[in-house]
C-alpha cells in the first residue's frame, strides 16, 4: 500500500467514525456544531489519527480498537487550528483552501468551537477504555506539549532564536501530538517497552521533518496547494528553519530527521515499510 492510499483510508474510517460521536450530542446548539464540523471535516492529511490507527494495526493487525483515540487526537488537532488562526495569535484568515472558521462565525464561535472539540476529545478518548491514552492526550496537548510550544512560537516572533531552542520549540507545538498518537496506537495494540520505545523516537524525527517540511513550503510552497498564502512566516519574522538555517540546510536537516525516523523502526523490520515510506513523504510532500 502506497502512502497515499493508507492516509487515504485512515482518514475515511476517522471521518466516519468523527460524525458518529457528533450526531451522539444531541443538544449542541446548531450554530456551534455547525462551526466545529467547518473546520473537523476542511480535509487535511489527517496524519495524527492515521498514526494512531496504522501503530494499533501495526502491532495487532487490526485498527477497530483505536478508533476513538484517532478520533481524540483528530479533534484537538483541530481545536488547535482553529485556535492559531484567531487575530490574537497567527491571525490568518485561510485554512485548507477555505475562509478561517472565525471569519465566517466570528470570533466568539470559532473559540468556543475549539474549545468544544478540546473538551469532547477527551470523552471520546475516555471511550478506548485505556486511561494510558486520555494521559498521553493531556501530555501531548497540554503546556509540555502543543499548547506550550505555540506559547513559546507565538513569543519568539521578531526574535533570534538559536537551533536549539527552535527544535524545542518545533518538538513542543508540533511533535508532541505526533508522538502522542504513535503512543496511544502503541498501547492500543499492545506494544511490548522495546517497541513503545522505538515508536516513540519514530514520532520524535518525524515531528520535528513534518514542521520543518511546514517553514519550507512556506517559503517554497504554492499557495493553492498549500490552501493558505506563503511567505507569512516572514512577513510575522518568525524563526524557522529556513530563516536560521537557509533552505538548503532546512532540506538536509529535514531529510536527516526522516532518516533517524526511520533507523528507529528497525525492530519492526519489514512490517514497518509502510512507516517508512511515510517518513520520506513527509519531508516531500507538496501541501
Amino acid at each position: 500500500m502506497i502512502v497515499q492510499d493508507f492516509l487515504k483510508l485512515k482518514s475515511d474510517k476517522t471521518v466516519a467514525a468523527l460524525r458518529d460521536h457528533l450526531n451522539d450530542w444531541k443538544a449542541a446548539p446548531d450554530t456551534l456544531r455547525e462551526a466545529m464540523e467547518y473546520s473537523l471535516f476542511a480535509g487535511g492529511k489527517r496524519l495524527r489519527p492515521a498514526l494512531v490507527l496504522g501503530a494499533a494495526e501495526m502491532l495487532s493487525g487490526d485498527d477497530s480498537q483505536a478508533l476513538p483515540a484517532a478520533c481524540a487526537f483528530e479533534m484537538i488537532h483541530t481545536y488547535s487550528l482553529i485556535h492559531d488562526d484567531l487575530p490574537a495569535m497567527d491571525n490568518d484568515d485561510m485554512r485548507r483552501g477555505k475562509l478561517s472558521c472565525h471569519k465566517v462565525y466570528g470570533e466568539a464561535t470559532a473559540l468556543l468551537a475549539g474549545d468544544t472539540l478540546l473538551t469532547m476529545a477527551f470523552e471520546v478518548a475516555a471511550k478506548s477504555n485505556d486511561i494510558r491514552v486520555v494521559c498521553e492526550l493531556a501530555r501531548a496537548a497540554g503546556i509540555e506539549g502543543m499548547a506550550g510550544g505555540q506559547y513559546l512560537d507565538l513569543n519568539s516572533d521578531g526574535h533570534t532564536l538559536d537551533l536549539k531552542n527552535l527544535q524545542l520549540i518545533h518538538a513542543m507545538k508540533t511533535g508532541a501530538l505526533i508522538q502522542g498518537a504513535l503512543r496511544s496506537g502503541a498501547f492500543l495494540g499492545g506494544a511490548s517497552e522495546e517497541q513503545l520505545f522505538a515508536l516513540t523516537e519514530y514520532g520524535k524525527y518525524i515531528g520535528l521533518a513534518f514542521q520543518i517540511a511546514d517553514d519550507i513550503l512556506n517559503v517554497v510552497g504554492d499557495a493553492q496547494e498549500l490552501g493558505k498564502p506563503v511567505g507569512s512566516d516572514a512577513g510575522k519574522a518568525k524563526m524557522t528553519y529556513p530563516a536560521l538555517l537557509g533552505l538548503g540546510e532546512a532540506r538536509r536537516c529535514a531529510q536527516e530527521a526522516a532518516d533517524k525516523a526511520k533507523n528507529a523502526l528497525s525492530v519492526f523490520g519489514a512490517q514497518a515499510a509502510l512507516f517508512s515510506a511515510l517518513a520520506d513523504y513527509i519531508v516531500t510532500r507538496s501541501s
